[in-house]
């Protein structure tokens, strides 16, 4: 094996415009060595590994329950000694551009390498950098136009449902049939860690995005994805119900991984079925607005349907929450407040309204004696008046109180 050679082999075939895979069974012949190329957090852009060795990858905890290859257990350029492939030597090189991380270079060769592989490994990995830089550059013309175009079907301007059905098609997309939308956002950074530059929320968009469009190309390419900048949307087949629900989680489950591999956590809206591509400005507005009242209620990393927001839809809609927080208070009183007297009764108000105010089950479910209840439902009409036996102002109170879930979040 002649370093040089396979620097100049490879080279050629760059210029040639092969791509990864044709780069990889030239490295893994020249090398004899088993070769993948992942991108930043492991997924598998190219690979030349046969069922025997991913066996062996896989008992050695070097890949998750979405098979990502786990990289960050990978020591730079070299093996880790706490997850060894038995009988194997696992390499890793960093794939680059300037300012950029590109990816990985994992070989495994049976037994070790010698020296002479590790320089060869280390210049095939600039060819690598130069074919991924490459591929990048010509995708990212094409994912701008194919995103174009899916904002002007989401705005009601990319023309009628025959000409968007018909013109995706050159996209190797598919919108024939019923689909959902489905919106997907980086989660905001806590608190406690210092700010991420602007450089660094493009680049985590640009991988969020593009670890998006490998995992639907893995399931089905026809899926138009789209990254707008500040959210990633799929376009997903709802022909039937379930296996809708199904696919939502097998895509959102295999995009967030195990968080390995830094990996940004996200969270995501699901909006109604459109059946035709007219319907979809509707459908993405609404996996939108699920993905904003799912996050405020349910927390970041979660997926919310919009069918399941109920009356935090509405309350959500309303954009003056200094007027929300007056409706709150006008209703509740002190009882609206952050002490802990507040927040305790807020609690058992809550459960005497899930409990129709059935006090016997309310304080089993609080773990109340039953007069300890009897005597909280006797304060909280004190301060709200009639709540037990008025309807409407029992409503009211209901309403308030999931009000104080928006804008106290």
């Amino acid at each position: 094996m002649d370093v040089e050679e396979l620097a100049e082999s490879l080279a050629q075939l760059v210029l040639a415009g092969a791509d990864l895979g044709d780069l990889v069974a030239a490295i893994g012949d020249a090398l004899d060595v088993q070769v993948a190329v992942t991108t930043t957090d492991g997924r598998e852009r190219a690979a030349r590994i046969d069922d025997a060795m991913r066996e062996r990858i896989t008992a050695a905890g070097l890949t998750d329950e979405t098979g990502r290859l786990r990289v960050e257990w990978l020591g730079d350029r070299g093996g880790h000694e706490g997850q060894p492939v038995t009988g194997a030597h696992v390499h890793r090189e960093p794939l680059a551009a300037p300012n950029q991380a590109l990816g990985h270079l994992v070989a495994i060769a049976e037994e070790g390498m010698v020296p002479q592989q590790i320089v060869a490994l280390q210049r095939a990995a600039t060819a690598v950098s130069l074919s991924i830089t490459r591929e990048q550059a010509v995708s990212a013309v094409e994912n701008k136009y194919r995103g174009d175009f899916l904002r002007d079907v989401f705005l009601g301007r990319a023309g009628s449902d025959e000409f968007v059905s018909e013109h995706v098609v050159g996209f190797g997309w598919d919108l024939s049939g019923p689909t959902i939308v489905l919106a997907a956002q980086i989660d905001p950074q806590p608190s406690y860690q210092p700010p991420a530059s602007v450089a660094d929320r493009r680049h985590w968009q640009e991988r969020f995005a593009n670890a998006w469009r490998q995992v639907a190309a893995s399931v089905d390419r026809a899926i138009p994805i789209a990254d707008f900048g500040s959210e990633v949307v799929a376009v997903l087949p709802a022909e039937d119900p379930g296996a809708a629900a199904a696919l939502v989680r097998r895509l959102v489950h295999a995009v967030a991984g195990d968080k390995g591999g830094g990996r940004r956590p996200f969270t995501a809206g699901v909006g109604r079925v459109a059946s035709v591509p007219s319907g979809l400005p509707d459908s993405y507005s609404q996996a939108r607005r699920a993905l904003e009242v799912g996050r405020r209620f349910r927390g970041p990393s979660t997926t919310t349907w919009f069918d399941d927001l109920g009356l935090h839809r509405l309350i959500a809609m309303v954009p003056d929450t200094d007027e929300l927080r007056a409706f709150a208070h006008d209703v509740l009183g002190e009882l609206a407040g952050t002490t802990e007297e507040a927040v305790t009764l807020r609690e058992t108000l809550q459960v005497l309204l899930n409990t129709n105010f059935n006090v016997a089950e309310a304080a089993r479910t609080q773990f109340f004696h039953y007069n300890t209840m009897r005597y909280r439902v006797g304060k909280l009409e004190r301060l709200l008046g009639p709540v037990a036996s008025d309807q409407n102002l029992r409503l009211d109170v209901a309403v308030a109180l999931k009000v104080l879930e928006v804008v106290s979040k």
